[in-house]
């Protein structure tokens, strides 16, 4: 309709602007981009200088990414009317959208000319600091960019015309960057600072960086000491307030005879001060009827601290298990109260474990034991106790040095709770946790070990079942989807999974942290349309995020937030180099290709979709950000148990050669149709001016870069790193080594770069090649069906009540048809190289009158293998509707887990769990079928 309204108004005014773009916003979002362009670009020819065009041409160039047309508007505009404020201004924010700070800075000054504003003024300071962060040499920007900047702000100073808060900020920032730290802070503590007034604390807070950075102790002790009597509370400043006095202690500092001890007034700096610094705070807060936290922590950290020095004093303090027993005293109904105590747990001996945890059980008012049932807490505060003593006993590590029968009965005692404190939650609403739904995840956290430890799967079903209830009375609990995510998946079962991960809501960033837990799953097992669309989730948020950090820029600049700029440039370069985002953009090239492409021709369309390029290679392989969040499953579990930075390591560098060998298969791939047959006579000068040889050539180096990765992926599987379960989940790589795909997929790159060369020898002169490609083409199919035996065997065993599941066969036939489809692939390529060939062998026969013609064995053996190939897929496809009628032949109802200890509710919900498995696989199998079905199709047009 509105293309119509346009339309309409263009037969009464043909040179009515405004209208033709807004015919062209209409055509845009019809999907007519370049009929769009067009109309927007005779309006932008005509340099328009109507507000309406001006903006609707901007919105358009936004929608269509290409911000650089917009400065170009702009940059016409101004000239044409020189003293406009508002086209100044739009030109800048222009600008600003593309970066290109000297313009910014010739455009904000500019501007202030027309209106002598401060803000115009100080958005030229912006872009000169932006000009020296983005520069690649930092003398220059020390020299040249900054030191204008700050002559820039000074002559504002001299002529006293500092207005703003956020000018103030700024002349910070300019001297911090140029290290002129004591000039900082005589700005801070001078007439300007008075200005810094938005933020709680600000002038005291820089105040505090800039004496640590000239190392001047003695303020900062004084300085800290002053912010903890008005806030006792405020954790940062007791950290700050220990390090200057030890530094003091260390140099051997002593006060002046005469006079104030420092700028900031009394100077402690001995660790007799800071004791009993510490002691008057705990006095002080004894009596008050809200107590704070922070004294008694800031109590527990110095003895730390002294205990590391060797100081003999430390209990001057106290015992730290006495400490401990009474902040929990006083704050153990607190959730925050097991966080506060982790950190100084290191200060009990080991020895004092289970003394410790039991006299806090002493002092938990608990109902008095009925019935075989244990003493359970008789109110809220006294369950939050309890639980927070069962978090200390894992992280003590005492039940992990329990045997399983034990483990059992503690499962079933926090079961027993978790189940009894739902009453007290009774009233909660469905978006808030159950007051007890830690027990349930403590109870979870026993039963993977037991999983783990011993090999006893029907731990993982229990775990299933609980969270399952768990999510149940607590919708909203991500904990519960998190730990179902990772066992389901570690089940091989994706389905579920993909349903949890949505209803968890993540928002923004979370896409980048905590995407991997999806992302690395979902075409494994065999789910492609969840697949895809997963990485499509992920991908808008990458994509999206370059637009909108534009427009976050521009805000911070209208409204003079100055020190936010570098931070949102600096977030957009951090989701630039993730390495999930060049993961899931491989993946999901990868994935269209195995879903599309059928034979060389729709690989080509494809690729040209794509604009993919075996030469390009567009990773920031020395850039790459690990942005996952490791640690977003809860974890209780002792220090030399739980995710250390060495898994951290380790971990990366698993995921950067799975991402290696992945970018390089993807660019073989696409290097596929460049290749074609070739037509010139053997030995053409013409051959290397068309470019084919340069092509092998690019294909033959990625083959030896692909070597490289796979020798280092080997390298890496040597070492047998086993990360913590709920630590980073371990990459593809090792199933795609053990299902032989690794070995199958190089050789059949391997047998294009022969292909070719036997092209290029022609058929009389290549008896030597012939052979190896027949030999090579024996052996492929050899790896093919080795490959193919490794996906056999079931994928759910029943036995006596008991239920097996066998993910890696569901990993294998992922590999098995990815290894299929490339198989097809240089098969197509090889086909289009030897039809033309046996052709022209055959006319050359004829003029000679040949009766017999005697084939080249070649056509023989890529005939064989042709047929080798389809009679493999047509039994890989009947293996498929095989365990298919297996699986549906399942009847799970029928299937009583055979524990005794569970309850009626845990097998009700094992059941669904079960039956998600079951269904789950179900669909994987009919999806694999699906695509080795196409793939034989295609294979059986494939005929010399």
């Amino acid at each position: 309709m509105a293309i119509q309204q346009a339309d309409k108004l263009l037969k009464k005014h043909k040179d009515l602007h405004c209208a033709k773009v807004l015919k062209a916003i209409g055509l845009q979002r019809t999907g007519k981009q370049e009929e769009a362009f067009v109309l927007a670009q005779e309006v932008a020819a005509l340099e328009p200088t109507d507000d309406n065009s001006l903006q609707a041409l901007t919105i358009l160039y936004r929608e269509m990414h290409r911000p650089e047309l917009v400065t170009k508007l702009y940059e016409a505009a101004v000239k044409k009317v020189p003293s406009s404020e508002e086209y100044h201004s739009h030109l800048f924010m222009a600008y600003a959208r593309v970066g290109e700070y000297k313009k910014m800075q010739q455009a904000g000054m500019a501007l202030y000319k027309i209106v002598p504003k401060n803000p115009y003024y100080f958005w030229s300071v912006m872009s000169l600091i932006m000009q020296s962060i983005s520069a690649q040499d930092e003398k220059l920007s020390k020299t040249m960019f900054l030191p204008l900047a700050e002559r820039m702000v000074e002559k504002m100073v001299k002529e006293d015309k500092i207005e703003a808060e956020a000018e103030v900020e700024l002349y910070y920032m300019i001297l911090e960057r140029l290290e002129k730290y004591q000039e900082a802070l005589d700005v801070v503590r001078g007439r300007l600072g008075e200005k810094l007034t938005s933020e709680l604390q600000s002038r005291e807070n820089k105040c505090m960086e800039m004496y640590r950075k000239l190392s001047k102790w003695p303020e900062c002790s004084a300085l800290s000491r002053k912010l903890l009597l008005k806030n006792p509370d405020d954790w940062q400043f007791y950290v700050i307030y220990f390090d200057s006095v030890f530094q003091l202690v260390d140099t051997a500092w002593s006060p002046p005879a005469e006079g104030e001890h420092s700028l900031e007034g009394e100077v402690h700096h001995s660790a007799e001060q800071a004791l009993a610094f510490v002691e008057q705070r705990i006095l002080q807060e004894s009596g008050s009827a809200r107590p704070l936290r922070g004294p008694f922590l800031a109590q527990l950290e110095l003895i730390r601290r002294l205990r590391q020095r060797g100081y003999s004093g430390e209990h001057a303090l106290g015992d730290p298990e006495e400490l401990m027993f009474q902040y929990f005293r006083r704050f153990g109904d607190k959730p925050c109260c097991f966080t506060d105590l982790k950190v100084f747990i290191d200060l009990l001996p080991l020895s004092q474990y289970t003394k410790f945890i039991n006299r806090l059980l002493g002092i938990i008012p608990l109902s008095a034991p009925t019935d075989g049932r244990p003493a359970l807490p008789a109110s809220i505060k006294a369950l939050q106790q309890h639980l927070c003593v069962v978090q200390l006993t894992r992280l003590l590590g005492l039940y992990h040095a329990m045997d399983k029968p034990q483990k059992l009965d503690v499962v079933r005692d926090l079961m027993l709770r978790y189940r009894q404190g739902l009453d007290f939650g009774k009233s909660c609403l469905k978006t808030e946790l159950q007051f007890s739904d830690y027990y349930c995840v403590l109870a979870v956290h026993l039963l993977l070990d037991i999983w783990l430890e011993a090999g006893d799967e029907s731990a993982a079903w229990q775990c299933l079942a609980l969270l399952e209830e768990g999510l149940v009375h607590s919708p909203s609990n991500a904990q519960f989807k998190l730990l179902l995510i990772r066992i389901y998946c570690m089940l091989g079962a994706f389905e579920p999974v993909a349903e949890l991960y949505s209803s968890l809501d993540a928002k923004h960033i979370q896409h980048d942290t905590i995407g991997y837990l999806l992302t690395r799953y979902a075409a494994a097992f065999g789910h492609y349309a969840a697949a895809s669309q997963s990485c499509n989730f992920a991908l808008r948020f990458f994509h999206s995020n370059q637009k909108d950090t534009s427009e976050y820029i521009i805000q911070a600049y209208k409204y003079g937030a100055f020190e936010k700029i570098p931070e949102f440039i600096a977030f957009r370069n951090r989701l630039n180099s993730s390495l999930h985002f060049a993961q899931v953009r491989t993946e999901r090239m990868l994935l269209d290709l195995f879903l599309e492409a059928n034979t060389s021709t729709s690989l080509e369309e494809s690729i040209k979709a794509m604009s993919l390029s075996p030469e390009e290679d567009d990773i920031p392989w020395n850039d790459l950000r690990d942005n996952r969040d490791l640690a977003v499953l809860f974890n209780w579990d002792p220090k030399d148990r739980g995710i250390s930075e060495e898994h951290r390591k380790l971990s990366l560098e698993e995921e950067t050669i799975w991402l290696q060998i992945r970018s390089l298969t993807l660019r073989l791939i696409s290097g596929l149709p460049t290749l074609g047959p070739s037509t010139q006579p053997k030995n053409s000068e013409k051959n290397a001016e068309n470019g084919v040889f340069s092509r092998i050539d690019t294909i033959r180096a990625l083959l030896q870069q692909l070597g490289a990765a796979v020798n280092s992926g080997k390298r890496f599987l040597d070492q047998k790193v086993q990360y913590p379960v709920l630590g980073p989940p371990p990459s593809r790589m090792a199933s795609f080594f053990s299902s032989g795909s690794c070995q199958c997929q190089t050789g059949l790159f391997n047998l294009v770069s022969e292909v070719h060369e036997l092209d290029t020898s022609g058929l009389e002169d290549s008896t030597a090649i012939q052979e190896r490609v027949g030999s090579s083409l024996k052996s492929l199919l050899e790896q093919l069906t080795d490959q193919f035996n490794k996906c056999k065997g079931d994928l759910l065993e029943v036995n006596k009540g008991s239920v097996k599941t066998h993910p890696s066969v569901l990993e294998n036939l992922v590999f098995f048809v990815e290894a299929v489809s490339v198989a097809l692939w240089v098969c197509s390529y090889s086909d289009s190289v030897l039809r033309p060939c046996k052709s022209s062998f055959q006319k050359k026969k004829k003029k000679k009158k040949e009766n017999l013609i005697t084939m080249p064995p070649i056509f023989t053996s890529f005939q064989d293998y042709i047929s080798g190939l389809q009679v493999l897929t047509s039994n890989a496809i009947d293996h498929l509707k095989g365990l298919e009628i297996a699986l549906t032949a399942l009847k799970l109802e029928d299937l009583s887990i055979e524990d005794s200890l569970l309850s009626q509710e845990e097998k009700k919900f094992t059941k669904t769990a079960l039956g998600k498995v079951q269904s789950s696989y179900q669909h994987a199998i009919q999806e694999i079928g699906e695509l080795l079905k196409k793939r034989l199709d295609a294979i059986k047009t494939l005929k010399v």
